[in-house]
C-alpha cells in the first residue's frame, strides 16, 4: 500500500505539467485584455475587455520575451474583437484571442422629437453614457460638430445623434437676419426679421418682424428668406 504522503505527492506532480502548459495561453488572454483596454482608454470612458476560453488542445510553450498584441488589419470596433497575440523569440508563436469588449462614453441624445431640416440647440440634446461598440453608425459627442447644421432626417426621443443624421449647414440659424416674405391673394410683402430658431430650407421656426415686432410662424425657403405661415 503507498504511504498516502506519497500519493499527495503524486497528485501534486502530474497536476504541473497542465498547470505549467496553461501559464502561456492564460498570459496570452491576459495581455489580449490588457492591450485592447489600452487601445481605447480615452478619458471619460469607461473600457471592460474580457478574454474568452481559447481551444483546450491548443500547447502554447512558454515565452521568454514580452508578449505582443494587435488587431487585424482594417477592423472595426465591435462588441467582439480578435486580438493576435504574439511571442517575439525566435520560432516563438501566434494565438488569436476572442475578446468581448464594452467601450462606455458620454454621447448625444435626442431629448424631444427633431424634424428634417431642424437645428440643433444643446436643449435637443443630453448627454447619456452608452457602449459605442454597439453604436455602429456613430455618434456625436461634441456641440461643435452639430454648430449651425441641420437634420438630413427626423429624430424621435432617445434616438443617438449620429453623423449620418447631420446634413449641411442650416440656411437661417438663430439669430440672423431674414427677409420675411408673406403672400396673401397674390400680393407679396417683404420686411426684415429676426430668426428665433435654425434650421435647413423646408424647416419651421419662429421670427419677429423688424418693423411690427410681432413673432410668426415662418418657413425657410432659401439662405437667409422665410416665408410667413398662415
Amino acid at each position: 500500500m503507498t504511504p498516502r504522503p506519497l500519493v499527495a505527492l503524486l497528485l501534486c506532480a502530474s497536476a504541473l505539467p497542465a498547470f505549467a502548459a496553461d501559464e502561456p495561453a492564460q498570459a496570452a488572454r491576459a495581455t489580449a485584455e490588457r492591450w485592447l483596454h489600452d487601445q481605447y482608454a480615452t478619458p471619460g470612458s469607461r473600457v471592460v475587455a474580457q478574454a474568452g476560453a481559447l481551444d483546450p488542445r491548443l500547447t502554447l510553450p512558454p515565452c521568454g520575451a514580452a508578449l505582443n498584441a494587435s488587431l487585424i488589419e482594417g477592423t472595426r470596433l465591435t462588441p467582439r474583437m480578435t486580438v493576435q497575440v504574439h511571442c517575439p523569440q525566435p520560432n516563438g508563436w501566434m494565438v488569436r484571442v476572442p475578446v468581448a469588449l464594452q467601450v462606455y462614453r458620454q454621447v448625444f441624445v435626442v431629448s424631444r422629437p427633431l424634424q428634417r431640416g431642424d437645428g440643433i440647440h444643446p436643449d435637443d440634446v443630453h448627454s447619456e453614457e452608452r457602449d459605442i461598440t454597439r453604436l455602429g453608425y456613430g455618434y456625436v459627442s461634441d456641440m461643435g460638430e452639430v454648430e449651425g447644421r441641420s437634420l438630413s432626417r427626423a429624430l424621435a426621443v432617445g434616438s443617438v445623434l449620429t453623423p449620418g443624421a447631420l446634413g449641411g449647414r442650416s440656411a437661417v440659424r438663430a439669430g440672423d437676419q431674414v427677409q420675411l416674405v408673406s403672400r396673401l391673394d397674390g400680393i407679396e410683402v417683404r420686411a426684415s426679421g429676426i430668426a428665433l430658431g435654425s434650421g435647413d430650407s423646408g424647416s419651421r421656426l419662429r421670427v419677429r418682424n423688424g418693423s411690427s415686432g410681432k413673432v410668426v410662424d415662418a418657413m425657410v425657403t432659401a439662405p437667409g428668406e422665410v416665408q410667413a405661415l398662415p
